[in-house]
């Protein structure tokens, strides 16, 4: 589905990603691990468009990517999940929610997301400043999900949840890969990503430095004690 082929981003003179590589293929979840600065954000920048690599190429569907704008690149199927969730707070939990919506195969609405986040329903005229962490990034995943993507880019979903709410999110990652969207999924809970991906790459100072599947990783304590401080 995703294909990154080589990719090298700058941030004006810092050289960021330096040759990335990697597949995230149709229905399954790839986890994306490090420690904070080395990248990981600024991968998912590269592919939603808004940081373009200057070298490199990244495919979706045998459609380059690379110098679309971002808005097109939604549209052929990609959203976001940005950190820190990005929420209209202004706009009630409803008009954020349909402010992007869009048809498409996925069959998303409304209603399914009041169905999927039952609090968002009991909340729906309220504005968005005014949900709790959690309810905030329950609405940041449905307004996602409203542009009835093919791939969901999740960038730190867990980030400053309770217990319960990390349990919720790892519940609907589960909901939507057996619906058939793919996900990659940058994560700082380690426990997290090992429990809810199919593959994991681990990015350290712009570069991938271990490829596995989850329980290859989690056997490895040299690989986590270096690039996770595990």
């Amino acid at each position: 589905m995703l294909t990154i082929e080589d990719i090298h981003t700058y941030y004006g003179d810092s050289y960021i990603l330096q040759g990335i590589s990697m597949e995230v293929p149709d229905g399954q979840v790839v986890g994306l691990l490090g420690r904070n600065g080395m990248g990981k954000t600024t991968l998912i920048r590269s592919i939603i468009g808004f940081t373009p690599p200057r070298r490199g190429r990244i495919l979706f569907r045998d459609q380059e990517l690379t110098q679309r704008p971002a808005y097109e690149i939604a549209r052929l199927g990609i959203s976001l999940v940005p950190q820190g969730r990005w929420i209209f707070p202004s706009l009630n939990v409803t008009e954020n929610l349909t402010v992007g919506m869009r048809e498409g195969q996925g069959g998303w609405t409304l209603e399914r997301i009041f169905d999927l986040f039952p609090p968002l329903k009991e909340r729906a005229d309220h504005p968005g400043n005014r949900l709790s962490g959690g309810e905030q990034q329950m609405l940041a995943i449905g307004r996602s999900l409203m542009t009835n993507p093919a791939l969901v880019l999740m960038d730190e979903p867990t980030e400053g949840l309770s217990p319960l709410y990390v349990r919720i999110v790892g519940q609907v990652i589960r909901k939507l890969q057996e619906s058939g969207i793919a996900i990659l999924l940058v994560e700082q809970n380690l426990r997290f990503a090992l429990r809810y991906t199919d593959f994991v790459h681990i990015l350290s100072k712009g570069v991938i430095v271990h490829s596995s599947r989850p329980a290859d990783l989690d056997r490895n304590p040299e690989v986590k004690s270096r690039y996770l401080g595990v």
